[in-house]
């Protein structure tokens, strides 16, 4: 009596006579949005859409007090990593340059 094994009933917790729930341990399946995360992503959106959407992002890509913030952003939304197959390689590239408007050639 002095042992636990972990036999036939190892939904037991060791050293106690509960047993655990079937899906116990399993955690979140593998790419599942937390539920607060897909909220927020819902409501940033929303809010994006009421201040204009595309309109208020160039507006911000342009503006140069928030083009910094509009180009860390971007990075947010980028894949992080693009893969291809041997026989089919990946053949784009993705280039961010910022343009002056004030400055004129």
């Amino acid at each position: 009596m002095g042992t636990t094994s972990q036999s036939a009933d190892s939904k037991k917790q060791a050293g106690s006579a509960k047993r655990m729930p079937p899906a116990a341990g399993k955690g979140r399946p593998k790419g599942a949005v937390n539920k607060h995360t897909k909220e927020l992503k819902d409501m940033i959106l929303s809010a994006l859409d009421g201040a204009g959407g595309v309109t208020y992002l160039e507006k911000c890509a342009k503006d140069p007090k928030t083009a910094g913030a509009f180009l860390t952003l971007v990075g947010k939304v980028l894949p992080l990593q693009v893969a291809g197959d041997a026989s089919n390689p990946v053949a784009h590239r993705i280039e961010i340059v910022m343009v002056d408007a004030d400055h004129t050639s």
